[in-house]
């Protein structure tokens, strides 16, 4: 395997908080760990979770119904990230930022900024109107698909 790759899986693996890689290329295979394999990795433990009373199906969509009430709703075409990064709202630490809760926005207007591998990408309006909401708190990591801003 060649170093720039293990160079490269170990920038991943301190940039994404994960604990551990594990990569196999046909016979070869590199694991990349933080924690030392002399002293044992930090253990979480979590209280164990209430038996449910109903069954599972009904219990899913309690669940799915609580969540739905819990963040305010908006109503809006919403921006989705093209990409998993780190989103920033400004160019730089001490610049203003692309735009603000009402602020208005044209098609193709730069609106944010995610950092993906060293890269800034440029994230732009796909629609024009008001920015309602900004759903992302600044310098947060964001998943493929999250939803960023609400356009109204």
């Amino acid at each position: 395997m060649d170093i720039r790759k293990v160079k490269k899986l170990i920038e991943l693996l301190d940039e994404s908080g994960i604990a551990e890689i594990e990569i196999h290329e046909g016979e070869e295979s590199v694991r990349i760990s933080r924690y030392s394999t002399t002293a044992p990795a930090p253990i979480q433990q979590y209280a164990p979770a209430p038996a449910p009373a109903a069954p599972p199906a009904p219990a899913a969509a309690t669940t799915a119904a609580e969540k739905k009430s819990e963040g305010p709703a908006f109503s809006g075409h919403t921006v989705n990230s093209p990409m998993v990064g780190t989103f920033y709202t400004a160019a730089s630490p001490g610049a203003p930022d692309f735009v603000k809760v009402g602020d208005s926005v044209k098609e193709g207007e730069t609106i944010c900024i995610i950092e993906a591998m060293k890269i800034l990408n440029q994230i732009e309006a796909d629609r024009s109107g008001v920015v309602k909401a900004i759903l992302v708190e600044n310098a947060q990591p964001v998943e493929f698909g999250q939803p960023l801003y609400v356009i109204e």
